[in-house]
């Protein structure tokens, strides 16, 4: 609740005569000139009802703090429905092609890190061009490439790194190079980058610093293909794998709040950031709503608590992040430099033609 009352404190601090008795808290401390366009969207998206949102990230308990800020922000009655539907990233990939291909959607707003597939949407028409007021605050993320202004912006950025279980192995290292050898083989897990688009994407950012010689060398620890980095905090707390080599900060943190003690390093040599792509379709049947939760998805309350319980890396400018040790500053990070922009299907296929002729030939 602490954005609300923020917004509230800044409203009895700001002049404007337009400010209403009845305006909830995003609409006092909205801009005096921005007020009556705001109160439209709100009013409409009243009428709506409702709002679907798929990502590949926010747990239940995030969602459930998540849902009351959104819903007191813009003054919405508790009768408004928020369906958020949890995916594998392939799985939000999928529905969202098979809804925009039969023109029947159901979705308003997704989220997801594969900048290739959220630029073919984009250059297909299936993305509604709208600017956030809050996409003032990311002009950083969209010219590393991490969103394209006026189409979509991460709420977010997460990376896939080693983890490992201290209870069960006692491992030093600080680099990628550190992970070759250190466990038995078969006693480790990586992403199945063949069946999760992140999972490719990260193995083709992380080419660009390590070489064939690497992954066949990795290839030869004989690892479990896992797709959930869920599963892969699981097996590392049960003891079935050693290793992680691609964990989720998020999913560590989540697990070590039950008790558990996971650790993870950031790879000297750098890691690939993923920006978790927010947009709006095209054809969204409440786009009122959808542009509400857009906007306070990129918002400092719900930065907030994406990176305090997702782990997520914020993207937006001066944020100060609540939880440095699982999601440091993005000004702190080594990062992989990647051209979103001009990596394509063919680019894609290429890569995962190459990780399977290693993992799986």
């Amino acid at each position: 609740m602490k954005f609300a009352a923020l917004l509230l404190l800044t409203a009895l601090f700001t002049t404007g005569a337009n400010a209403q008795p009845a305006d909830p808290p995003a609409v006092l401390a909205a801009d005096p000139a921005d007020r009556d366009a705001l109160r439209a969207t709100i009013a409409k998206a009243r009428e709506e009802g409702t709002l679907s949102y798929w990502d590949a990230i926010i747990a239940p308990e995030t969602e459930d703090e998540m849902m009351p800020l959104f819903l007191k922000a813009y003054g919405l009655p508790a009768s408004f429905k928020v369906k958020h539907t949890l995916s594998p990233t392939q799985g939000v990939v999928t529905r969202v092609d098979q809804e925009t291909a039969s023109g029947n959607v159901t979705i308003d707003v997704a989220s997801l890190a594969s900048p290739p597939w959220v630029n073919g949407l984009v250059a297909a028409g299936h993305i509604m061009e709208y600017t956030s007021p809050e996409a003032k605050h990311y002009d950083k993320a969209y010219a590393a490439g991490l969103g394209r202004k006026g189409y979509y912006t991460p709420n977010g950025g997460y990376m896939f790194v080693p983890s490992w279980n201290p209870d069960t192995i006692d491992f030093k290292g600080k680099s990628w190079r550190d992970v070759l050898g250190a466990i038995p083989e078969g006693r480790m897990s990586i992403n199945d980058a063949p069946n999760s688009a992140t999972g490719l994407l990260s193995y083709m950012g992380l080419r660009q610093i390590l070489d064939l010689d690497y992954f066949r060398a990795m290839a030869k620890m004989k690892p479990q293909f896992v797709v959930r980095t869920e599963q892969m905090a699981e097996r590392l707390v049960s003891g079935q794998d050693l290793m992680s080599w691609g964990g989720s900060p998020g999913r560590l943190l989540q697990y070590n709040g039950r008790g558990a003690n996971l650790k993870f390093i950031l790879p000297k040599e750098g890691i690939l950031l993923l920006g978790n792509a927010t947009f709006i379709l095209t054809k969204a049947p409440h786009p009122n709503a959808a542009k509400l939760w857009m906007d306070f998805s990129l918002s400092p309350a719900a930065q907030t608590i994406l990176s305090k319980r997702e782990a997520l890396v914020s993207t937006r400018t001066g944020f100060v992040s609540p939880l440095p040790d699982y999601a440091p500053a993005i000004d702190s990070l080594t990062l992989i430099p990647m051209d979103w922009s001009k990596i394509g299907p063919d680019d894609i296929r290429k890569g995962k033609a190459e990780w399977q002729s290693i993992f799986t030939p």
